[in-house]
């Protein structure tokens, strides 16, 4: 593929950099091994993400032109496959894609390798496709008329797997997607979490409930308002998103929303929490393991990701069903428990930065110097 002797030219391509979310936080870690990469995205928001992102002064698309398109941008998804085909990645040797929506189908070059970090297959088009565009959504109108156009979409993510060389799953959960959509193979490497920033202190938390999240259809947030009514206990919500308006209208007196947060004063806010709720299925969840590495309990729906960061008695609660019933009790079995600090600050220290970093960089080194046509799993 490449000279042994040269260091190949890296591209990295993430779908979008509006905020730093926990794919985010992943492509951050990833900018750090590679610092000196160039780094492609569909839209830009400039300042919306972390020194180390900016740093690398990210190159996107005719997209990030449009006027407001920080708040648009979701809602342009038809036209991701024909503008993610555009990137220039002819002088690049390894592509390195984070992925949940079209950066693994860009198209490199026949010599370069490519290796996609892939939080899920299109998550938009598949498994929640109701969430977001549904008749409760659009209308049954508006539904039934997007959903060629969702079809389709499913069809060109399908059939551009094979422009990865190599799958990373962020958790067992989505490598069991990526088999049912792609079917292709995958390593599970749990995301990085900064367990050295997020840590305990002596802060004695308060009997109340934390969220942080996008506020999107898929997370449920919803149900977490219902749920800390039923509990009699007060809620913070930390995020932004679509979703703001309808939640706002919702939320009663004791539902306190925080905007977008320092990570600082998220740390903070974990500290102070009684628990932090996790409503929704994710794929993976970084939020439930910074929250364990400050040594709070997590309660969650026991569903995709959770069931792999979430030890159900010893680390936080697992409820079965996603309604606000469920989950309210959950916070009521978790606030009347008492949970070991150390013991769940010790679970979450197995997701450190370090590990990601080795396990990443073995996964890539393996793939570089694969024999052509044996690179591909």
């Amino acid at each position: 593929m490449t000279d042994a002797t040269r260091t190949p030219r890296v591209a990295l391509v993430h779908d979008w950099l509006t905020g730093m979310r926990g794919g985010e936080k992943v492509l951050e870690a990833v900018c750090e091994l590679y610092p000196h990469a160039s780094l492609f995205t569909l839209v830009h928001v400039p300042g919306s993400v972390s020194p180390a992102i900016e740093r690398l002064a990210p190159r996107s698309s005719v997209l990030s032109s449009l006027p407001g398109i920080g708040r648009i941008y979701r809602h342009l998804l038809p036209l991701f496959p024909a503008v993610i085909e555009q990137f220039d990645l002819d002088e690049y040797d390894l592509v390195i894609s984070t992925s949940h929506c079209a950066a693994k189908s860009v198209v490199r070059t026949g010599r370069a390798r490519h290796v996609c970090y892939c939080f899920t297959p299109m998550r938009y088009v598949w498994d929640h496709r109701n969430a977001y565009f549904g008749p409760e959504r659009l209308g049954a109108i508006g539904s039934g008329a997007i959903w060629p156009v969702l079809a389709w979409l499913a069809r060109w993510d399908a059939g551009t797997s094979h422009r990865v060389d190599r799958y990373l799953a962020d958790s067992q959960h989505v490598a069991r997607r990526i088999r049912r959509y792609y079917n292709r193979k995958s390593a599970v490497i749990y995301p990085p979490v900064d367990t050295d920033f997020y840590r305990p202190d002596a802060t004695v938390p308060t009997p109340a409930a934390l969220v942080v999240s996008a506020l999107v259809p898929y997370k449920r947030i919803d149900v977490a308002i219902d749920a800390c009514r039923q509990a009699g206990v007060p809620l913070r919500i930390v995020g932004q998103g679509p979703e703001e308006a309808r939640l706002r209208a919702v939320a009663g007196p004791r539902v306190e929303f925080l905007g977008s947060c320092s990570d600082t004063d998220i740390r903070g806010l974990y500290r102070e929490a009684g628990v932090v709720l996790l409503p929704g299925e994710e794929d993976f969840g970084i939020v439930p393991v910074e929250a364990q590495a400050c040594g709070r309990p997590v309660v969650a729906l026991a569903r995709g990701g959770a069931l792999e960061t979430v030890v159900d008695g010893v680390t936080g609660v697992l409820v079965a069903s996603d309604t606000p019933d469920a989950l309210a009790d959950g916070i009521r079995r978790a606030l009347e428990s008492p949970f070991d600090t150390g013991v769940i600050r010790r679970h979450a220290e197995s997701f450190g930065r370090t590990r990601f970093a080795t396990q990443l960089q073995s996964a890539i080194g393996e793939t570089l110097s694969a024999p052509p046509g044996e690179a591909s799993w």
